[in-house]
């Protein structure tokens, strides 16, 4: 049996780090918002008692370091079934080390696949639990939408849809982030905003001015990446309404009203980059294909 899940990218609307907490995690508050951009995974069981991975994205792990190799084991403990034999391969189209939660949407992928494919009838209260135990973002990626999430990113409260015609996504060509040194560069900088609160006030009030102008990230802020902001100049350029960093970066991503204009960028930053993506808000993650 094969089944198909579609596992899609976030954008940070406003993404706050407030502190270090003793395990090593930290404490975020942030706005999420998954996009039109997905890796599909395809799920097959065989009778090997093993976990195999295949992948088209060079340089991802086909091993037990894969994300989607920790999703599939916490998905059998938490069933308490002996491993199955399971082989997932991953057809990448969102770039890694970009801050769009590729890898973290991947696993969720898997936990919903695998649920599907064994039929274990898991609620999605489970199913989140499971997605807790592989990674901060994974459970937010299983649900998408419009998501305020805190704590170490797992409590996730739903809010008003984000409603703008087009995103535009741009991953500046070799800069890559690694959340790990992300996360040192934010700790020296001690910033203390509370633009998170402002988004959430933003959203409610569905005025695409005060959202745009109230797009924040602190990890922009503390690692102040050249090509960033020469990505985000050609966005405004072409008249985007706001843009920002997603996540620990590299993406960055621009808002528009205008579906016109956001391919005029998405043309324009195709001249100069290879990873540039034409999306919109999506009000679901991962789903089964």
């Amino acid at each position: 049996m094969e089944i198909k899940v579609l596992a899609p990218a976030k954008i940070n609307l406003s993404l706050e780090v407030l502190g270090k907490r003793p395990d090593g995690y930290h404490e975020i508050s942030t706005v999420m918002q998954t996009v039109s951009l997905y890796d599909t995974i395809t799920l097959s069981d065989n009778d090997s008692e093993s976990v195999t991975i295949s992948c088209n994205y060079e340089g991802v792990p086909c091993d037990d370091s894969n994300i989607c190799a920790k999703a599939a084991y916490r998905f059998f403990d938490y069933c308490r079934m002996d491993v199955k034999g399971v082989h997932i391969d991953i057809d990448k189209k969102i770039p890694t080390q970009a801050g769009l939660a590729g890898g973290s949407s991947d696993g969720a992928a898997v936990v919903l696949g695998l649920n599907r494919l064994f039929g274990t009838g898991l609620k999605p209260a489970e199913m989140h639990e499971i997605c807790e135990r592989v990674g901060a973002d994974v459970p937010f990626c299983l649900v998408g939408g419009t998501k305020l999430a805190t704590g170490i990113g797992t409590n996730l409260k739903k809010l008003p849809s984000f409603n703008c015609s087009d995103i535009v996504i741009c991953k500046p060509d070799s800069v890559s982030v690694s959340t790990a040194d992300a996360y040192k560069k934010v700790d020296a900088l001690n910033p203390h905003a509370s633009y998170t609160d402002e988004m959430i006030k933003a959203l409610y009030s569905r005025d695409m001015f005060f959202i745009t102008t109230t797009i924040f990230n602190d990890f922009e802020l503390a690692l102040s990446i050249p090509e960033v902001n020469e990505i985000k100049k050609i966005m405004l350029d072409c008249k985007a309404r706001g843009t920002g960093m997603s996540g620990s970066g590299s993406a960055v991503f621009a808002v528009f009203t205008s579906s016109r204009r956001a391919k005029k960028c998405y043309e324009t930053l195709k001249q100069s980059y290879k990873e540039v993506f034409l999306c919109k808000p999506v009000k679901d993650g991962c789903k089964v294909d």
